[in-house]
């Protein structure tokens, strides 16, 4: 869909209409045509929503609503309409009433996808299973199909939705591009590639797929885009195109061994944004002290099934998902956000965030056996059996307390990292860039204090959990040593030994992380000790660290 579309107030007359109301046409005067030219109308709807001509296609919805007060096809548009407006809400409810007609693809996919931004993940699925049973034939019904399993972690099951979408349509970039994206989570890195580069020659405006050429294999410097990016870089003035491009020249840089550079480009990349991570610096705090209140009581026993991988990003949750989920009794959910909301609802607080202060400290007076069993179930469901199953959703870290509360017999490891390597590795890498939470990257001060807050909260699960529940696992000792430390794991989750989760490179999990190329690749411990790389450039790091009270090793 076109990026600019008429912006309007559309709410008040769907509001009307769903408490059945009858609709009141904002725009012109009703006509009342006859219900056949009504659908005539709906079809040239939905082609001016795909313009951007919104205003122009809701007109026609009401009018299609005055011929006919339930049309499914008139409320589908309308929730197309609201999808594009991000009122995902109002979407959801709007289609609700669009399914209730003909079975269309196009209904199941917008309503899959406005489940999909509401957090219903497994409603979000069934939706789009049901729109991809109608056998869709258009190349955006497809692309939305493809998103939502996406977003639901499923990108294996994406590939041929967004692969369909790109035959059907080569010549969209934004199809090349997800169908690419999903591409890489899936470990396929040359068709990857390819994808990205048909994205990035259709719309020189798609500097995201251009950014992410370089992370999919090394750079050298007979073989690398320095010139492209930095031509893109110059030419843009978008803050976060800025952000995605010189992240991507910071990894060449480094993949050259010009750690100035890289770390110059880093700088550079975030300076348009990094006003974000002082806004964030107070709300992380708060998160932290609201954290650690969250033990009292606990339920009386479950949740042994569940093993909870957390810890700081780039700091090898990835790499122990992999080694955990290669024993063959036990399974990968992925990154699940399913806790958190589940905490959220129960805690009903009305900030916007699902990670919220006042959520964590509500739910430290609640009884959290319902969340627990709601959290099960849910895996069960996505997962199509009970078993033993890795969460590898990082910042799980602040919910340590309220899983151990919902699911006492969970366990839970949290991987640990060099100060330094940690707080630069969440430097120099661009986390997702959606989602607040990990603004605090943007800026190495405010890294450097969420280090030391993160540090303070493990310290205080340590003293608070029991060491049959949590654990802590150190990157340094997991590579150097892997055999000792996945035996230990292992023996802490209670299953036996299986020589298996040595392999970890084979396993063919999508991952859909920074990890994605790594962890597909030989074991490697040239990432200890990266930040020495940089010499005198980290200095203020390290300072920011050590006013924060963390040691530095300078051995």
């Amino acid at each position: 869909m076109e990026s600019q579309a008429d912006s309007y107030d559309f709410a008040e007359t769907i509001d009307q209409i769903t408490r059945g109301v009858a609709p009141l046409p904002l725009f012109r005067a009703p006509l009342m045509p006859e219900q056949q030219n009504a659908s005539g109308r709906l079809v040239e709807a939905e082609v001016l929503v795909m313009k951007g001509r919104h205003k122009e296609a809701h007109a026609l919805c009401m009018e299609a609503l005055a011929a006919r007060r339930d049309d499914p096809f008139a409320f589908y548009v309308l929730g197309l309409i609201a999808n594009e407006h991000g009122a995902y809400a109002k979407a959801a409810e709007l289609l609700e009433k669009a399914v209730r007609g003909p079975n269309d693809a196009r209904v199941h996919a917008q309503h899959a996808r406005a489940l999909s931004h509401l957090h219903r993940p497994l409603e979000a699925r069934a939706a789009a299973e049901r729109a991809l049973a109608c056998k869709p034939d258009d190349a955006h019904t497809l692309d939305t199909i493809g998103v939502v399993l996406s977003r639901a972690g499923l990108h294996a099951m994406a590939l041929a939705p967004f692969a369909r979408a790109v035959a059907l349509s080569p010549e969209n970039a934004s199809f090349n591009f997800n169908y690419a994206a999903s591409l890489q989570f899936s470990g396929h890195f040359e068709e990857a590639e390819s994808a990205y580069r048909r994205a990035y020659a259709l719309d020189q405006n798609a500097v995201r797929a251009l950014s992410a050429l370089p992370h999919l294999r090394r750079q050298t410097a007979d073989d690398n885009l320095i010139a492209e990016l930095r031509a893109a870089f110059e030419r843009t003035k978008d803050a976060g195109h800025r952000l995605h491009l010189g992240h991507a020249l910071a990894k060449t840089f480094e993949d050259l061994g010009d750690y100035a550079q890289s770390l110059a480009w880093l700088n550079a990349a975030k300076s348009g944004v990094k006003q974000r991570a002082q806004c964030a610096a107070e709300r992380d705090r708060s998160l932290f002290e609201a954290a650690a209140s969250a033990i009292h009581a606990k339920s009386a026993a479950g949740g042994g099934d569940a093993i909870f991988v957390v810890g700081l990003p780039r700091t090898g949750t990835t790499l122990t998902e992999r080694i955990l989920s290669s024993h063959p009794a036990i399974r990968t959910a992925g990154e699940l956000g399913d806790f958190g909301l589940l905490i959220k609802s129960a805690a009903a607080t009305p900030s916007p965030f699902v990670l919220d202060p006042d959520a964590l400290k509500a739910a430290a007076r609640l009884d959290l056996a319902p969340v627990g069993a709601a959290y099960l179930a849910g895996v069960e469901k996505r997962l199509g059996e009970p078993g033993r199953f890795v969460d590898k959703m990082p910042l799980n870290f602040f919910y340590a307390g309220l899983i151990h509360r919902a699911l006492p017999d969970a366990r839970i490891i949290c991987l640990r990292r060099d100060p330094m390597d940690s707080c630069l590795s969440n430097y120099r890498q661009l986390l997702a860039t959606g989602l607040s939470s990990y603004d605090y990257t943007l800026d190495l001060e405010t890294t450097a204090a969420y280090y030391a807050g993160f540090d303070r909260l493990m310290a205080h699960w340590r003293e608070a959990l029991p060491p049959d529940r949590f654990t802590e696992l150190h990157y340094e000792a997991l590579v150097s040593d892997i055999e000792t430390e996945a035996k230990r794991l292992i023996a802490f989750i209670g299953v036996d030994w299986d020589a298996r989760c040595l392999q970890f490179q084979e396993n063919e999990a999508p991952v859909a992380t920074a990890s994605s190329v790594q962890v597909r690749a030989p074991l490697y411990t040239t990432s200890i000790g990266r930040w020495r790389r940089y010499g005198d450039a980290l200095a203020p790091l390290r300072t920011a660290l050590e006013r924060e009270g963390i040691q530095i090793a300078d051995g």
